[in-house]
């Protein structure tokens, strides 16, 4: 069961296979080469395996600790965030969060506030313009109305940490909605990243 990943010069905390999108341009639905092949959990570790995986390493040996794998990280937000607690313990290295930004709406409530202090940076998946685009695009599980919500999340948690990135995949939208994309993350505080396709 493949927990941590190395990328360059970051780690990667791999906790959920659960996802609350179906997006078309999902890697999980291609073959991959390592180390993303491997990303599949037989089941979800517990968060003392996770501390003990992390534990192997030498934890300010990376420029930053990402939570992503093959799931939506934040479908196991309070055990993730009790394991940013934790490595919070024996490190400052930056802690980074890949994300669809459907928290709040996993959770039924307003979450925001639990990334402050623990996490350094969200990334989030926002890939289309409109509700209607990124309901076809991501087939999010919550419906029409999870395109508002992702960028309520986006807005609100950027009060919070540090630095919150808007990506979207390049080939997957047209091109005129990628500066519509760049309004939406400047309007709620949020740099935008043009993602190429994997």
């Amino acid at each position: 069961m493949v927990i941590t990943y190395q990328i360059g010069d970051s780690l990667y905390v791999n906790i959920t296979n659960h996802c609350t999108n179906r997006c078309v341009f999902c890697l999980r639905d291609t073959p991959q080469p390592e180390p993303y092949c491997n990303l599949f959990l037989d089941r979800e570790p517990t968060v003392q395996e996770i501390a003990d995986d992390l534990a192997s390493y030498n934890l300010n040996d990376f420029d930053e600790i990402v939570f992503c794998g093959y799931g939506e990280p934040t479908c196991r937000l309070y055990d993730m965030l009790e394991v940013c607690r934790r490595i919070r313990m024996f490190t400052k290295t930056h802690i980074r969060v890949n994300t669809n930004g459907h928290a709040s709406l996993i959770q039924a409530e307003d979450t925001p506030h639990l990334f402050a202090g623990l996490v350094d940076c969200v990334s989030i998946s926002l890939n289309a313009a409109d509700s209607e685009t990124y309901t076809k695009v991501c087939r999010p599980r919550f419906g029409e109305d999870t395109f508002a919500g992702v960028v309520k999340f986006a807005r609100e948690v950027a009060r919070y940490v540090p630095k919150v990135v808007l990506s979207v995949v390049e080939g997957t939208i047209p091109p005129e909605d990628i500066d519509r994309c760049r309004d939406i993350a400047k309007s709620v505080g949020a740099t935008f990243r043009l993602r190429e396709m994997q």
